[in-house]
Formats: structure tokens, sequence, C-alpha cells
């Protein structure tokens, strides 16, 4: 991987994981009915939430650009049928679904702008539009700009960077309006999407990072089902969500070790790269990799043909 290719990745992550802060830190209200539509904003109840428990959440959060780096390095192929297809995603008729895609084919602009697939980043960013526009979101997406930074390989960072503030402006809108439980789709939409691609891949191609990526998914599944169950009332959410603590199960016999460590500071090209001196080891089987990837791929898949 070119040293531009690392610095890009680096900067788009550190962007996205700003956007998934701002959600996780500012999360609403915790339950209603299945309507997105409630009382005054005075009368939601807030749940605070440690910002710096979060904080260490996130850090290890894989990021679609990340992650669909790691799959580029790997040398596989690129294959349209890894994402969500379009036609697909507009079928989507109930705000759960349109919620949940949005926040998908988000992960999936990240794996199109690494093989850099113009055409198809059009295409899935058209899509997107077309689920804010019926989320009532639109206006928070500038839609012809991203375009034209899409067609542009140059302006990734300047295309990841619009997005991330898009989103931003638009969690805040929705939590406002009280419609929280679609920032949470959103946001699993998103993780989910990623952990389908990365099992998509090592089906293809077994490399320890991907399967890494797989199996040290443990805390931020916990993480992310603690944030889910506040909605557990709403009947979509309360079936997704047993399908996600039956996923966390399978996670019982990963052990996650953290080992501590001095970062280096390294310099390329007169740039200076911080490698962190602390790193997790992560001990699994096989079977448990395999168990954890067909049940992510499953439940990413009935979610989509719902």
């Amino acid at each position: 991987m070119s040293n531009s290719m690392k610095r890009n990745i680096m900067t788009k992550k550190i962007l996205f994981l700003l956007s998934i802060i701002t959600f996780f830190v500012s999360c609403g209200d915790k339950k209603g009915d299945d309507t997105i539509v409630g009382p005054s904003d005075d009368e939601v109840t807030r749940v605070e939430i440690d910002p710096e428990k979060i904080n260490g959440l996130i850090e290890s959060f894989p990021s679609p650009i990340e992650m669909a780096a790691t799959i580029e390095d790997l040398q596989v192929p690129y294959s349209i049928k890894y994402l969500v297809p379009t036609e697909t995603a507009a079928d989507f008729d109930s705000n759960f679904e349109k919620a949940l895609g949005l926040g998908m084919l988000s992960a999936d602009l990240g794996y199109l702008n690494v093989y850099e697939r113009k055409n198809a980043i059009v295409e899935y960013l058209t899509s997107i539009k077309r689920l804010a526009d019926a989320l009532d979101v639109d206006q928070f997406f500038e839609f012809q700009t991203l375009k034209r930074l899409a067609t542009n390989s140059t302006n990734l960072d300047s295309l990841m960077f619009l997005s991330v503030s898009s989103y931003h402006d638009m969690d805040e809108h929705l939590r406002k309006t009280r419609r929280s439980d679609l920032s949470a789709l959103m946001i699993t939409g998103v993780w989910l999407e990623g952990q389908y691609l990365a099992g998509k891949v090592n089906q293809f191609k077994s490399d320890k990072r991907t399967e890494e990526i797989i199996v040290g998914q443990k805390d931020i599944l916990k993480e992310l089902i603690g944030v889910l169950d506040y909605f557990k009332d709403k009947p979509r959410f309360s079936e997704m969500n047993k399908e996600f603590h039956s996923l966390l199960t399978l996670y019982d016999n990963i052990k996650i070790t953290v080992i501590e460590g001095e970062d280096k500071v390294l310099e390329e090209d007169g740039i200076q790269i911080i490698i962190p001196g602390e790193h997790t080891e992560i001990e699994y089987t096989t079977e448990d990799l395999n168990t954890i990837s067909n049940k992510i791929i499953q439940i990413r898949n009935n979610l989509i043909s719902l």
C-alpha cells in the first residue's frame, strides 16, 4: 500500500470516527412507537453515556475506508456482488429499512471509493439521496458537490469530509425531532455492512487481518447492542436485537488481550507516522471464525430482504 494511500486512510478514519463519537455521546430517547414521531424535545429523556468509555470503543471501530483498503491490499478483485444492490435499496419501504439501508450504502461507498469505481459511486450516492429524501434528511447532503468530488479520485478526502459533516448535522436534527432510533439504525447499518464485507472477502481469501476484524468485535458489539436495546420495544428492533444478542453469544470463546507498549514515531517522505505500541492479541479457532462470519452474513442478508 502506498504512503499516500496510508495517509488518506488515516485521515478518512479520523473523520469517520468523529461522526460515530457524536452519535454515541449524544444518543437520545429511550423508546417510543414505530412512527418516528413523538413529543417535543423538552419531553425527551436523554441517555448519558460516559464519553471516555465511548472514545475507547471508537478507537477500535473499523471504518469502511479502512476495511476497504485492507481488502484492496489483499489484492482481492473488486466485486459489485458484495454490495447492497441499489435496486434492492429502492424497494425499502419502511423508515426502519431506509435508515438501516442508508448506513449500509454508506459503508459500500467506502469500498467503492478505494476501488475508484466512479460510475458506481454516483449510482450509490443517488440511492443514498433517495433514502435521505424519504427520511426528510436530504437537506444535510450537498449531493451535487458529492457527485463532483466522487468522480475525481484526488478529492476523496474532501468527499469523506463533506459526507461526515452531513451525517453530523443530520444526527443532531434526528435527535431534536425525537428520531434517535434512525441514527441508531444508520450506525448499525455501517457496522453490519463492514463486517459483512470482511466476511465475504475472508471466504474468498483468508487472511489474519480480515479474520481479526471479524472476531475482534465482541466489545464493540456489546456497546452497539446497548444502544439498540433502548429501542427494543419497537417491533422491528425487537427481532433484529434478538439476532444481535444471538451473535454476541458466538463470541464467548474469543479471548481478546490488550498488550501494553510504547508508541514509535517513524518518518516517511517527511511525514511523521505514529505506530502505536499498544496492540491487541486475539485467540480464536477456525470454527469460531466461520460461525461468527456466517451469522453476520445471515443477519445482513435477512435484513436487506425484509
